[in-house]
């Protein structure tokens, strides 16, 4: 019969190791152990000419990170790579034609812009861009932001003209929409070549890491208010109602609002047509992902709807026989470049700042994701300027601003995609359409784009799943993600963005000035320590506080930091300070009384050896149970008793608590800012001097320097390691000494000098310090 052995049950005891090393101070390291190089600085001329400096491998090596495509274009396998760069480009294409289409409905321009920039960044992200997989062009939560700016500086009130009515001949207000689309677009141009202008210059500057102020958190709270947004707004086409298109805060329930007001009104072709069209869209994407790897290729459900919906709207003309809104004219060909209206900029720089970074960050986000799964890397920079120059150099053949998609990005991988090719043959797909055969989705019903991007938004709304996960990880997160979500919402995405990046940075100040804070106890037989409430298995030695906090010192916390540290400690300055007075007002009463006894024993003393030269006796005895008795002998003899204040002077040599040692573990500590840079300073000379040294065994102990009064230096010790200071404390510090290590709050530090303490600091770097001191 098999038996089961437990593995813990036959394992051996871990080895003891006991390591000695060395003591160093700093006076040894910098004189004797440690000499710095000899570096002379160079002259700005020199770093010029560095910088400038040209040979054939610098040139090889900026073209070739300029352009990172010359790195594997060389080398492709033809064989192994083409034939799933073929299909994973046209099942690109064909998912990216009506994804522009929809889109450009987002960024409130005609629909063939959508086309446009789903060619042209497209192209240049191939020869520019370092990620092999991701999908550029048009993306919902851009599109949407681009189109809040349109309607807010070309709303439909300043295109309101006076038209005779072909029906009864009257006058009425009507939309002239080719002169409101014709503005539309002008600002959606000059608004894509700011963001371009922007991420080219961040790029170029280096300043890729620009992306990691925008917290996982935040994104995703911010994008899932943005398919909020994008849903609301395809309410009206969906339905076919005609409603104003609403900007800036609360647009989301002036939006839905308008729908609801106008339900009656609704278009029930309009709305079957979109209803199938949905229920189809979301069953082909359930059993893409059902059989997502039994099926060679992802099923193009919306290249179907697009085809059978133009061709049923075609056949029964639904926008004359039923007034269904359709996409309309379609120009064949491309537009030749023009400059756009740079007039327009001083009104978009700050909403051209925030797409620039939100178009970035979704980008740079899902570049690593798949640049991690495929075994490649992805560079930050080069990706920023990859797209600025996507959006800038498109901008100028009437584009509006492009990142990545994610649904489009996982169809590309999925169906077998290892370059960027396959996005160059999505290009071409597009470019075909927009060349050639565009004018055949002009009869495209609105409610068929309408449902395709509310079925691309699932993947979106997905992320309340989030919550849960984040409400049992990190409270701080999720509220990170819920403000940035409702600020989003009721403020708009531009200044929801702004409200969420402010409140997450918030946060970070919260952390620091609110830190957890621990007592710690050692773990038995070994030199572990964890929190003495949490473990069963933490001990706290007697006598010994370690006290621990995840947080930097600096102005906002230093206060909060010192309260913790009392009550977590049970150890307070003051109040040892006035025990410490009582105690010294008491030694001199007794002194006094002493003193006045010592006085009045002399005087009767006196009397006393009068009265036994007469020959009188006599017995004197105090009245107060404090003072001193005398037995006067007849003989002239004098008894004196001692007073009793050996007791109290004993009293008040007794330990001021019952822990006579606090160690702070500043491990965490990473700066401390110059306001107790400042204070050490002050506090320095009349108070303390300071010594630092790099503690590692038991002959420290030969450094240490104290004067046990009350006008004592007190001595700051740098150590690396807190279990070293509790070691040193059980092995040298008498119990009834108070001993403190601490490091903190330099005005503390003075306090507890007045109490005769010395202060150590565990865990902090000594060339931090001599960098204050000076």
């Amino acid at each position: 019969m098999e038996q089961h052995v437990n593995l813990s049950e036959v394992r051996p005891p871990p080895t003891p190791y006991r390591l000695e090393r060395p003591v160093y101070d700093e006076a040894y390291l910098h004189s004797q152990l440690l000499h710095p190089k000899d570096r002379s600085p160079k002259t700005v001329r020199q770093r010029l000419a560095k910088q400038l400096h040209c040979s054939s491998e610098r040139a090889k090596a900026i073209a070739l990170s300029f352009l990172p495509i010359l790195t594997w274009l060389p080398s492709y396998p033809v064989k192994e790579y083409l034939f799933g760069d073929l299909v994973s480009g046209l099942s690109t294409g064909v998912m990216q034609l009506p994804q522009g289409l929809a889109y450009a409905m987002l960024a409130a321009v005609p629909p063939v812009y959508g086309l446009y920039s789903s060619f042209y960044p497209v192209l240049l992200y191939t020869f520019f861009g370092t990620s092999r997989h991701i999908s550029i062009g048009t993306f919902a939560v851009i599109s949407l932001m681009i189109g809040g700016v349109a309607v807010r500086e070309a709303p439909d009130s300043r295109f309101t003209i006076q038209a005779p009515n072909a029906t009864n001949g009257t006058y009425g207000d009507f939309i002239d929409t080719e002169a409101r689309d014709a503005r539309r677009v002008e600002i959606a141009v000059v608004l894509t070549t700011m963001v371009g202008l922007i991420q080219l210059v961040l790029g170029l500057l280096r300043f890729g890491f620009v992306a990691i102020y925008l917290t996982e958190p935040l994104v995703r709270g911010f994008t899932t208010a943005a398919a909020i947004h994008v849903f609301i707004s395809q309410f009206k086409y969906l339905l076919g109602i005609k409603t104003d298109r609403f900007s800036g805060p609360l647009s989301v329930l002036y939006s839905l609002a308008a729908v609801l007001t106008n339900i009656a009104t609704t278009n029930l072709t309009t709305m079957f047509l979109g209803v199938v069209c949905v229920v189809f869209l979301y069953g082909v994407k359930y059993l893409n992902e059902r059989f997502k790897k039994k099926l060679p290729v992802p099923v193009p459900g919306e290249i179907i709807v697009v085809i059978v919906c133009t061709g049923i709207s075609h056949g029964l003309s639904l926008s004359d026989n039923y007034q269904v809104d359709v996409v309309g004219t379609i120009p064949t060909g491309l537009l030749p470049p023009s400059l756009p209206d740079f007039s327009l900029v001083p009104n978009l720089v700050a909403d051209s700042v925030a797409i620039a970074i939100v178009g970035f960050s979704m980008g740079i986000s899902l570049a690593k994701i798949f640049a991690l799964k495929h075994g490649y890397s992805v560079d930050g920079n080069q990706e920023l300027i990859a797209m600025g120059l996507c959006n800038f150099v498109s901008s100028f053949f009437q584009t509006f601003a492009i990142t990545c998609s994610m649904s489009r990005s996982l169809v590309q991988e999925s169906t077998g995609g290892r370059t960027q090719i396959a996005g160059l043959l999505a290009s071409f797909v597009v470019l075909v359409v927009v060349v050639a055969i565009g004018f055949v989705f002009q009869p495209l019903p609105q409610t068929v784009l309408a449902a395709i991007i509310m079925v691309n938004l699932l993947g979106m709304f997905k992320q309340f799943r989030d919550i849960p996960g984040l409400w049992r990880t990190s409270r701080i997160e999720l509220t990170i993600w819920v403000v940035a979500f409702v600020a989003s919402v009721l403020l708009g995405l531009d200044l929801g963005l702004l409200v969420a990046l402010g409140f997450a940075i918030l946060t970070v100040v919260y952390r620091t000035q609110s830190p957890k804070t621990v007592i710690l106890g050692q773990v038995l037989h070994t030199g572990l320590y964890y929190d003495v409430d949490e473990y069963e298995e933490a001990v706290e030695c007697k006598g010994i506080k370690i006290f621990h906090s995840n947080s930097s010192i600096y102005f906002a916390n230093s206060d909060l930091y010192v309260n913790a540290l009392k009550e977590k400690t049970g150890v307070d300055p003051l109040h040892l300070q006035a025990v410490q007075k009582a105690r010294k007002r008491k030694l001199k009463e007794s002194a006094g009384k002493e003193r006045r006894n010592q006085k009045s024993s002399e005087k009767m003393s006196a009397i006393v050896k009068l009265d036994g030269d007469l020959g009188v006796t006599c017995e004197v005895v105090s009245g107060d149970d404090s003072q001193n008795h005398m037995d006067v002998q007849q003989n002239g003899l004098v008894a004196e008793a001692r007073p009793e204040s050996d007791s109290e002077e004993a009293q008040f040599l007794e330990p001021l608590g019952p822990v006579h040692t606090l160690i702070l573990d500043w491990t965490p500590v990473n700066f401390i800012d110059t306001v107790g840079a400042k204070a050490i300073k002050l506090v320095r000379g009349p108070y303390f001097d300071f010594y630092s040294t790099t503690v590692h065994s038991e002959h420290f102990y030969k450094m240490l320097r104290w004067k046990r009064s009350f006008d004592a230096h007190v001595l700051v010790l740098v150590m690396w390691n807190f279990a070293e200071c509790q070691t040193f404390v059980m092995s040298h510090c008498p119990e009834n000494t108070t001993s403190l290590f601490y490091a903190l709050s330099w005005q503390m530090i003075k306090e507890y000098a007045a109490v005769d303490v010395c202060t150590f600091i565990a865990g902090c770097s000594s060339e931090y310090f001599q960098e204050i001191l000076g």
